[in-house]
């Protein structure tokens, strides 16, 4: 399921892009960037240009955390209803002298009983780091390292634990190093990273500026920091990898990347002849954002690198590690902790190969989690609370099936939580074996023939029907910002689509003012609709297209995408015709189908169908 979501969520990106006119600005920005060119690009006219504005107000809409209020109590919501023009106008005006309104702090629960700070920004400087971040994030990705894999497009956690399984299996790596970086978002040092920013193509100094103004927003009943990004802000996960990607590729360059006189036909003899003729330590890092291993051959290396580590990252970072977290094992006596995951190199025949299991702490949450939702249902046992259930076993199902010995820790899971529904459930359900689940259960859950309880209409997930799903590394070519690559991953939209959505959005509305919520749903209806009309299902071109008010406006409709739908013209005016005259005219050549959604919009707008009006 995750990699569905994730292509789904690559796929949304990539056509908003191409909406708003930007994709091509992008693959630019991250050309140059792979060229070291980024000196001269006015960066921040780019920033301020209204398709990148409308971008960024359409990438948050569609994210949930854009119904959080900040400090001054608005939404996402307060947005909906401004004119377009007006609100670009205050997004400018507002930068000319920007000062970043306070972030709201709040606390939130770890997995060890403690609490870490998350700020909130405003929606308004949330949509301003939103416009930063499409910008900055091509400059940036073109210099990334190739195995830092948190909060990056397209990469997620199984890249990382794949590649932590390739070092252990394949280069025989078996010793590890961690480094745990004393409060990392809270350490980062401003006057280093906005450097790092400049060094790594970001020379426009008025971004610069601004992202320093970014960094210091004062903090509720904190006040205003002197150091460290905080952890909520939109800018922030990309920023964190700025900062490390110095790490990255000063651990690369020890051996990886280490420049030779010679040139090699392959890895392989590049790496037997730094072995053979130089004094260098086999090392490789895997990041994911501030959670890093590096992988080398042997515990006297391990020592050295850590020390090394540690050294750098003061030096150079101003970033200070904890002794107590930071350890150095031997993967073929004790397992290493990462990302959820226990890491081990067991011997299997002649060789040792990497076992995977979830982490210790991660199955003490599991079972905390899974008894409160649990409970939940046994209080209340209805469609909501078996569904979050539900929710849940899938969420960790799909996370942790990487995981080569995961189906051992689900039936230890399953065995406790299953005795936990056994008494909540044995009085308020049915246990049995499915014999008629509804399509999602037979999708996700039908090879299982386990016994679950039903509750209502709706079966349990069961816990422990999970299996070990191979993993593959991160395809490095994989990239948003080079034309060759989206297409290998992706169905780019029609193109004669994507030319009449350019036009829709050149084109201009009537005079009528129109809300930012209504533009922008008029735009994604018709792609959702593939440019076809929503009665007749030909193809519209940009002159022709309608977006129609189920519930009209006047009746208490609103420009909520499900209230709109994408129509010829003529269907508009016959939708709202009240004379045979107009219907007559109209309606000629139109199947019983069509007339059929004609007069379903015509009752849904309070209007009588299309024969009694005519007769």
């Amino acid at each position: 399921m995750w990699k569905g979501d994730l292509i789904y969520q690559v796929s949304a990106t990539l056509r908003y892009n191409e909406y708003y006119g930007m994709q091509k600005i992008f693959d630019r920005l991250y050309e140059r960037s792979k060229a070291n060119a980024t000196q001269g690009i006015n960066l921040y006219d780019i920033i301020i240009s209204r398709n990148n504005i409308l971008l960024a107000y359409r990438t948050l809409k569609s994210n949930k955390g854009s119904e959080t209020e900040g400090t001054d109590k608005l939404t996402i919501n307060n947005y909906k209803v401004l004119n377009e023009d007006e609100f670009i106008k205050e997004i400018r005006d507002s930068l000319k002298m920007y000062q970043p309104r306070s972030v709201r702090r709040v606390m939130i629960p770890k997995s060890n009983g403690k609490k870490r700070p998350l700020g909130i920004p405003t929606i308004h400087d949330r949509i301003i780091g939103q416009m930063f971040k499409q910008i900055l994030e091509p400059i940036c990705e073109a210099k990334f390292h190739n195995h830092s894999y948190g909060f990056r497009p397209n990469r997620a956690t199984r890249h990382a634990m794949a590649r932590s399984m390739f070092l252990v299996n394949m280069a025989k790596l078996h010793h590890v190093v961690d480094v745990d970086i004393k409060g990392f978002f809270d350490e980062v040092n401003h006057r280093k990273l906005i450097k790092q920013l400049y060094n790594i193509g970001v020379k426009d100094k008025r971004v610069l500026t601004i992202i320093n103004k970014m960094l210091k927003a004062e903090v509720e009943n904190v006040g205003v920091p002197t150091k460290g990004t905080p952890q909520g802000g939109i800018l922030s996960p990309l920023l964190a990898n700025v900062v490390l990607n110095e790490l990255d590729w000063w651990i690369s360059d020890q051996w990886e990347t280490f420049e030779t006189k010679n040139t090699y036909a392959n890895k392989k003899t590049r790496i037997e002849a730094l072995q053979k003729r130089s004094n260098l330590k086999p090392m490789y890092i895997v990041r994911y954002c501030d959670d890093f291993k590096i992988f080398t051959n042997s515990g006297e290396n391990a020592i050295k690198i850590y020390h090394a580590t540690k050294k750098f990252l003061w030096n150079n970072l101003q970033l200070r590690i904890s002794s107590e977290k930071s350890t150095i094992t031997n993967l073929r006596k004790r397992s290493s902790d990462f990302l959820g995951f226990k890491i081990r190199a067991l011997k299997k025949s002649k060789k040792y190969v990497a076992k995977t299991n979830v982490m210790d702490k991660k199955k003490e949450q599991i079972l905390k989690d899974g008894k409160k939702l649990i409970k939940a249902v046994q209080k209340r046992p209805n469609f909501r609370n078996v569904n979050r259930l539900n929710s849940w076993i899938l969420g960790i199902h799909n996370y942790f099936q990487i995981a080569t010995h995961v189906s051992i820790d689900f039936n230890q899971i399953a065995y406790i939580l299953n005795r936990v529904m056994f008494n909540r459930f044995k009085s308020i359900s049915k246990y049995e074996i499915p014999k008629e689940p509804n399509k999602i259960y037979r999708l996700l859950y039908g090879e299982y023939n386990y016994k679950t309880w039903k509750i209502g209409n709706l079966h349990i997930y069961p816990i422990g029907a999970v299996k070990f799903q191979r993993i593959f590394g991160f395809t490095q070519e994989t990239c948003n910002y080079t034309q060759v690559s989206r297409e290998k991953r992706l169905k780019a939209l029609d193109c004669e689509v994507e030319y009449q959505i350019q036009r829709l959005m050149e084109s201009h509305l009537s005079n009528r003012k129109r809300s930012m919520e209504y533009k922008d749903n008029r735009i994604s209806k018709y792609s959702m609709q593939k440019g076809k009309c929503g009665v007749t299902g030909q193809f519209l071109l940009h002159q022709e297209v309608h977006c129609h008010h189920i519930k009209p406006v006047s009746k208490g409709g609103t420009d909520n995408f499900k209230n709109l739908i994408i129509i010829h013209r003529d269907m508009h005016i016959l939708v709202h015709a009240t004379t045979a005259k107009t219907i007559a005219r109209y309606a000629t050549g139109l199947n019983k189908r069509s007339i059929e959604k004609v007069n379903k919009l015509r009752l849904s707008a309070g209007l009588t169908p299309l024969t009694e009006v005519a007769s």
